[in-house]
């Protein structure tokens, strides 16, 4: 097993190469050099730092929490407030101020780089809660994948190829005192912000702009009506923590289903769907008595009504009415105008079948079964012969 150094010697072939260029560019006597330092490079970078003022809650952080900002913090896009440095040596204090500050933070972004500017769209791509600290790796974070077995050869056989992937991303730490608090994922945001901006409205804050003022109020105070669709809900409430589903009481193919928020002994809600529309709403508060709501409270705004009429009318299904069949039944597509007439159509319920002309070469055959169907009718007729032309099986020819 070979190890490879981190960085690579110069050749001596390219130290005279260099040489015989600077001595061929040595008689350029005109020639112009801009040299560009820290500070020219710095100048425009504003360091204008201004702590959140965010109430936090004193209890400590639980494991239900910790998923919950995991959950609730991966993925999420915002805006860059100031231009961000590549590294992990970016802290910032919950209410506090930013290590380091200052003429501190353009010599860290003049070393290392720049991961984004201000204005450019960030991703957090990893949350980790520790501690005292919420640690958020932001677009693939400091360090490459793999970026120690790089450097290592086992019979001359790389252990990961080196793709020539360079560090886009950085690591924000935003510390606590005495501990990260129950805090949510809103709240993060709101201590993050002057580093980020998560101003952009989510998909679910889009559609809760399209709604009347009731049902934007009732979204915005995490309140859920009667009536309400799902996405109402999860506008509303998020996604919720379980999930129920039984059969509707005195039904046999009619299902609800259940959506609990919260755990005791905080408030818990049970959010009762039937098809796709809220038709009940139990609060469970610590002390109190359970509160049922199952009224429709969206004051005539999609009124969810017989679920089974809105989908035939829906899937443009006729609407039967108490008369015999014919009236029920739906007209037959047809290509012809309204008033026209198609050619013989006035023979109804008859198929014409072709007549053809009897061939001239062929004669009559008599055959018993060719007899006529009134033997009476026919001239020189006789009982015997009509007594002849009956089947075998019938009563008069049995003995």
């Amino acid at each position: 097993m070979a190890i490879r150094p981190a960085t690579t010697h110069t050749s001596l072939a390219s130290i005279l190469s260099a040489a015989a260029l600077l001595a061929t560019t040595a008689g350029f006597a005109h020639a112009q050099v801009f040299v560009v330092g820290e500070k020219s490079a710095m100048a425009d970078v504003s360091t204008d730092f201004r702590p959140t003022r965010v109430e936090l809650p004193s209890t400590p952080i639980s494991e239900r929490g910790r998923r919950e900002l995991i959950r609730n913090l991966e993925a999420e896009q915002g805006f860059a407030h100031r231009p961000l440095p590549l590294g992990d040596s970016l802290v910032l204090m919950a209410n506090g101020n930013l290590q380091p500050g200052g003429d501190a933070y353009k010599q860290m972004l003049y070393k290392k780089g720049q991961s984004a500017a201000p204005g450019d769209r960030v991703a957090i791509t990893k949350v980790t809660v520790d501690n005292n600290r919420i640690i958020f790796d932001i677009n693939g974070g400091p360090y490459l994948k793999h970026r120690f077995l790089r450097h290592i050869d086992l019979n001359d056989t790389p252990m990961v190829a080196d793709d020539g992937a360079e560090v886009t991303g950085c690591r924000i730490t935003l510390a606590f005192e005495g501990g990260v608090p129950e805090i949510s994922a809103p709240e993060v945001k709101a201590l993050l912000d002057p580093l980020i901006d998560f101003g952009v409205k989510t998909g679910a804050e889009a559609y809760a702009d399209t709604l009347p003022q009731f049902l934007k109020d009732a979204i915005a105070q995490h309140d859920v009506l009667v009536g309400m669709d799902r996405k109402m809900v999860l506008a509303a409430m998020g996604a919720p923590q379980s999930k129920l589903r039984e059969l509707v009481p005195g039904s046999t193919d009619k299902h609800y289903e259940e959506w609990i928020y919260g755990q005791a002994p905080q408030t818990v809600r049970f959010v009762r769907f039937v098809g796709d529309r809220v038709i009940q709403v139990r609060v469970a508060a610590l002390g109190q008595p359970i509160a049922i709501h199952d009224q429709n409270e969206l004051h005539g705004y999609l009124d969810p009504g017989d679920s089974d009429a809105n989908r035939e009318i829906a899937l443009g299904d006729p609407q039967r009415g108490n008369g015999d069949a014919d009236s029920q039944r739906a007209a037959p597509p047809t290509i012809l105008k309204p008033g026209e007439v198609a050619p013989g159509s006035s023979i109804g319920g008859q198929v014409q079948m072709p007549v053809s002309a009897p061939d001239k070469d062929s004669a009559p055959t008599k055959d018993k079964d060719s007899a006529p169907a009134n033997p009476s009718a026919t001239s020189g007729s006789s009982p015997s012969a009509s007594s002849d032309s009956q089947p075998a099986d019938s009563p008069s020819s049995k003995p």
